[in-house]
């Protein structure tokens, strides 16, 4: 049936509805309003037909269909109506709280989907059972606190009478085009999620493209290209964009004088290969996954491994490593022979053991912040997605759920912060070399026959090669006239196969004995003389006052030919020495050979002055370059032990995964459903193998994110390097791609660029070339008055937008004007601070050898303690990710860069550098500070004002006036 309202009947309704008290407007859909036709209400729940028109009568006439509606119904008996009735009954009076807009408590009443679904706190219709619905509690309640709606007149007896009826009936709710639509979730068509629209750009070729779209939008805005800069301009702009640098004098002078039409991609080429691409580039990597060579918090001990991270980011940028394969590496590089890279996955801050309760629920607690650092740090800096939003609940803006948040945390389930051994390629070759070292080492020490005292920290023992199953170590005197019982720290022994292996120890079947033992319980047991620990805390102690022997049973002969031992191996304790011992090896523990001893040893104690005099003693040619062997044996001892070494990246521990579980409320505490690993539901993947192993997990998540086919791995890409060359993204929210963020700028650019990148085998320096050779990027700064009233902010990129250096940039390029910058790339960073972690504070470090003046980007990063100096520009501190660094402009800058000491100092340096190319004519030296500060001549008004300076103040004043200057300080 249709029931047909006139005009008249109109207000009679309206009238006898009066008495519903329907008092708010009604949403319907999200952003959305629904046209409930005022003249017709079909019980074929049919209607709205359409979710796309507005409201078009007012609430009274709709409440008044409905009150006639349901006085018809009364007499009719216990048939519903379910779109004339039930559905403006419960918008009327739910929808406020729990509609299309709004969903307190995680309850929507108006759709039928999320109705029958219920709320945080569970199902509120239970169909067939009124006693049980938590809907009819609530409305008929006479609790104020308790009743709904909680503001305007409570349900009125008719009301809660027809819901009452309804649920006891079953909750007959025919699924009509409303509440299909309400179903769809429309935050999936948001553009970010979608493909690549493919705009080939107007036919351009490939250099071209980019101004093409460019182009485009400033006409959309009465817009044009501004001229092209100058050649110094060109120059510098690259330079230090590219390279973090400013460019050299005999650089500059060539670039303007070329004119070859190729010039221009030529120095882009250049810029691109040079080693010190990697060092500027890679610093931008590390600000978003905020690199830190500490860990954290309060105690902010440090990270003495991190270091091969960040030195595998700078080789990866300067190899044009495919971004699918940094990607893949990043996140399963122990898959890959790329141990390294999975620094990425454990490069936030982090409690350590003693930082956590004691108790299980503390631990359980630490362990979810842990998962919860490597989820924000994979999805934002990878997907552009805050997935990490959703640990608690839904993620209010995304169609991002929390079952998708623990489904992601499962691919991480077996991820443990710490240290892990590299298996590099490497090792073997370094092995060998060692090897090879070892034979000279035997060969000088022959020719010495005496060797240096006892090292209370280690001794090296190189015999000839020798079979053995036994080694036993025998003290017959100790230090301070046997005042001590002898201690042994670490007893190892390695063979001749494998120079690195330690086949002594315990783990590898190894057992020891000793004639008697100064403890069975606490530090000193004699199981420590092979556990592989160094230190007091883990070593072993005799029984006898200087004396007693130790000994170390093989799981299998083997042909050795290297000892080590010590007192104490991290240098704490050097009491309890042996000075006088002998070390023998057996097969059978029946009969003995003597292979080391004492005897060669200059006694401890001499005075160094004595030892060439004692080592010039020795029975052989004299003839021989005593204090020359001495120091070439040093020297290969410590190449030896650096060549042996086993190396270890801060890369993570991986073991197998935990189960998962679906937290409520993010509670460890409070476990839901068991989850399995899958990429958030919204991209319709096939879920991963739940029984798939640790590493197979986190590699199947890298090549679903570094796919072709995912919509957002590239897009995030090129817009982070289009947002560190211009200053501003095409989406200028570059690690939120989701609701939330900004929409892009150009998005047929945006898109053009994400497909060429893929297209070029995911190659980030073939996009730089793209941007660095486009008209946008060589346009001039100058402002013009017509477009800055159009566009301030150089949105549509009518110029390029001239901007501040980085702290980093800013101190390497004072580095590389006064002559002093060290180009030493890799290996653990140097200090600016005194203390590299730790709860003893941070001064800062006032005297600068060779090794602080190096780039900055090796420098140990104190996590959460701003650098001195340069710390004030805005140099992220790494306690957050930084995808957009500020430009903040504060005294405290101006301070610095005129009055630190740092800032004195290379000044000085510039000065002295000036000198000696313009000795003693102070006008040619005033140019040449210029040419080497900003890359050109000074006017005639600087020149003469310069001269005064520099008459009057010393030159070394004007090469500081120089470094702060704008030109020096801006990517122009």
């Amino acid at each position: 049936m249709y029931l047909k309202l006139t005009r008249g009947s109109r207000r009679t309704a309206y009238s006898t509805a009066q008495r519903f008290h329907y008092r708010q407007p009604i949403a319907f859909a999200a952003q959305e309003q629904i046209d409930y036709h005022d003249t017709i209400l079909s019980p074929a729940a049919n209607h709205p037909a359409s979710t796309q028109h507005t409201m078009r009568r007012s609430l009274p006439h709709i409440l008044a269909a409905l009150s006639v509606a349901m006085l018809l119904n009364a007499a009719r008996g216990d048939e519903f109506d379910f779109e004339a009735e039930l559905r403006p009954l419960l918008i009327a009076r739910c929808g406020e709280c729990h509609g299309p807009q709004v969903q307190k408590g995680g309850l929507r009443l108006d759709a039928r989907h999320t109705a029958f679904k219920g709320g945080d706190s569970g199902e509120v219709i239970v169909p067939g059972s009124s006693d049980e619905s938590e809907l009819l509690r609530r409305v008929s309640s006479d609790d104020a606190d308790e009743r709904m709606p909680p503001d305007g007149m409570p349900l009125a007896k008719d009301e809660i009478e027809l819901l009452t009826r309804w649920i006891d009936s079953g909750a007959d709710w025919p699924e009509s085009d409303y509440d299909r639509e309400a179903k769809r979730d429309r935050r999936l068509d948001h553009w970010a999620f979608q493909p690549f629209e493919r705009d080939e750009g107007g036919g351009q070729k490939d250099e071209g493209k980019i101004d093409w779209f460019v182009e485009a939008k400033l006409k959309e805005h009465d817009l044009a290209f501004s001229l092209e800069a100058d050649r110094l301009t060109l120059i510098r702009r690259l330079s230090f964009d590219m390279l973090g640098l400013p460019p050299t004098i005999e650089e500059s002078e060539r670039f303007q004088a070329d004119d070859d039409p190729q010039a221009w991609a030529n120095l882009v080429e250049e810029a691109l290969n040079s080693p010190r691409y990697g060092e500027r580039w890679a610093q931008h990597w590390l600000d978003v996954i905020r690199y830190a060579d500490t860990h954290g918090f309060e105690v902010n001990t440090p990270r003495d491994n991190a270091w091969p991270y960040r030195d595998y980011v700078i080789r990866a940028f300067n190899e044009d490593k495919p971004y699918d394969q940094f990607i893949i590496e990043q996140l399963a590089g122990d898959a890959l022979h790329a141990d390294e890279a999975t620094g990425f996955l454990v490069a936030a801050a982090v409690l350590l053991p003693g930082q956590i309760g004691k108790d299980d629920e503390s631990k359980r607690l630490a362990r979810q912040d842990e998962l919860d650092e490597i989820i924000q740090g994979t999805s934002a800096t990878l997907l552009g997605l805050t997935i990490g939003c959703a640990r608690c609940h839904d993620h209010k803006f995304d169609p991002i759920t929390q079952r998708d948040y623990y489904a992601m945390q499962a691919f991480f389930a077996g991820v443990d912060y710490g240290d892990r051994t590299i298996d590099d390629p490497g090792r073997e070759a370094r092995l060998l070399e060692a090897a090879s070292l070892a034979s000279r080492i035997r060969e000088i020490e022959r020719d010495l026959q005496l060797r240096p005292p006892v090292d209370a920290q280690r001794n090296d023992e190189y015999i000839s090669p020798v079979t053995a199953k036994f080694i036993r170590f025998t003290t017959l005197a100790t230090i301070d006239d046997n005042r001590h019982e002898p201690c042994i720290d670490e007893l190892e022994v390695f063979a001749t196969s494998d120079p690195a292996r330690n086949v002594a120890l315990a783990s590898s079947g190894a057992t020891p004995t000793s004639s008697g033992n100064y403890s069975e319980t606490g530090k000193h047991q004699l199981k420590h003389v092979n556990d592989g620990l160094y230190g007091n805390d883990h070593s072993w102690i005799s029984n006898e006052h200087g004396g007693g022997w130790v000994q170390i049973e093989l799981a299998t002969p083997a042909e050795i030919d290297h000892i080590v031992w010590g007192r104490d191996r991290n240098e704490k304790f050097k009491d309890r020495l042996p000075v006088r011992y002998r070390i023998e090896v057996s097969l059978d523990t029946e009969s003995w050979q003597l292979v080391a001893a004492h005897s060669d040893r200059i006694p401890i104690g001499t005075p160094p002055e004595e030892v060439e005099a004692l080592l010039r003693k020795r029975p052989k040619d004299s003839s021989i370059d005593v204090a020359g062997f001495v120091a070439e044996l040093e020297g290969l001892k410590t190449k030896k032990n650096e060549l042996e070494a086993t190396r270890t990246v801060y890369g993570g521990k991986f073991r197998e995964p935990d189960t998962t579980f679906v937290l409520r409320r993010g509670d460890p505490e409070q476990r839901l459903d068991e989850i399995g690993p899958a990429v958030p539901s919204l991209f319709k993947v096939t879920s991963s193998d739940t029984n798939a192993s640790e590493q197979q997990r986190r590699l199947a998540l890298a090549k679903w994110i570094a796919s072709p086919d995912n919509p957002l791995t590239a897009r995030v890409m090129v817009n982070r390097i289009w947002m560190y060359h211009f200053g501003q993204g095409l989406v200028a929210t570059p690690s939120d791609f989701g609701l939330n963020g900004a929409r892009p700028s150009h998005p047929e650019l945006l898109d053009w660029l994400a497909g060429e990148f893929i297209r070029s085998g995911w190659s980030v320096k073939h996009i730089h070339r793209l941007i660095l050779t486009s008209r946008t990027y060589r346009q001039s700064h100058y402002i013009d008055s017509h477009a800055t009233k159009t566009d301030r902010d150089n949105r549509w990129l009518w110029r390029f937008t001239s901007r501040r250096l980085e702290g980093e940039a800013i101190r390497d390029s004072m580095l590389a004007v006064s002559g002093e910058l060290n180009l030493k790339m890799g290996g653990p960073g140097f200090d600016l601070f005194k203390s590299r972690g730790g709860l003893s504070g941070f001064p800062p470090v006032e005297q600068f050898g060779p090794e602080q003046l190096r780039r900055m980007i090796y420098a140990h990063k104190i996590r959460m303690e701003p650098v001195p100096v340069f710390g004030a520009f805005d140099c992220p501190d790494a306690g957050q990710a930084t995808p957009i660094r500020s430009q903040s402009t504060t005294a405290i800058q101006a301070l610095n860069l005129f009055n630190s000491q740092f800032v004195a100092e290379r000044a000085d340096q510039f000065a002295n550098r000036v000198r000696s190319v313009a000795v003693g004519d102070l006008e040619r030296q005033v140019r040449v500070a210029f040419a080497l500060a900003v890359g050109r001549e000074p006017t005639d008004s600087e020149h003469q004002a310069s001269l005064h300076v520099v008459n009057n103040h010393g030159l070394a004043t004007l090469c500081r006036v120089l470094f702060n200057s704008n030109e020096f300080l801006f990517i122009p």
